[in-house]
């Protein structure tokens, strides 16, 4: 098979494994190698279709990295459940607890050792799937 057939699947897989991962970097990446298909079928040595790849992956992740740390942080939707009272519903042994919020049952913890057992809690961050409480209503 010729080599721009290569570089456009390795295109293809790359373009497929980014549905999996979100980040926009292996689209960059699969990119790269489209064009170095491109430089391929053109007709430029192998060692020129490399380079053409290499430059246009780095040029690539560089403006998306620009590009991405650009934007102002995302508030993101968590920020919706700060403040909001939780129901807890058991405490464990190691201080962690089971709560009640939005329907369903939470992992949670305690933002110190010194937030009390008792009363309404309040959501201080989201880690993961783990709400942080604290006594005080942001």
């Amino acid at each position: 098979m010729a080599d721009y057939i290569y570089w456009f699947m390795l295109a293809l897989v790359l373009a497929g494994l980014e549905m999996s991962t979100g980040t926009f970097y292996m689209l960059v990446l699969s990119g790269a190698m489209a064009l170095g298909g491109v430089a391929a079928l053109v007709g430029l040595e192998q060692t020129m279709q490399m380079v053409v790849t290499g430059v246009v992956a780095v040029i690539g992740a560089l403006v998306l990295r620009r590009i991405k740390g650009a934007r102002p942080a995302s508030v993101g939707s968590n920020s919706f459940d700060i403040g909001q009272p939780v129901k807890v519903l058991t405490w464990n042994a190691d201080g962690t607890a089971r709560v009640h919020y939005r329907g369903a049952e939470w992992d949670a913890e305690p933002e110190s050792t010194h937030t009390p057992r008792e009363g309404v809690l309040y959501i201080k961050a989201i880690q993961g799937s783990k709400l942080i409480l604290t006594q005080h209503k942001s």
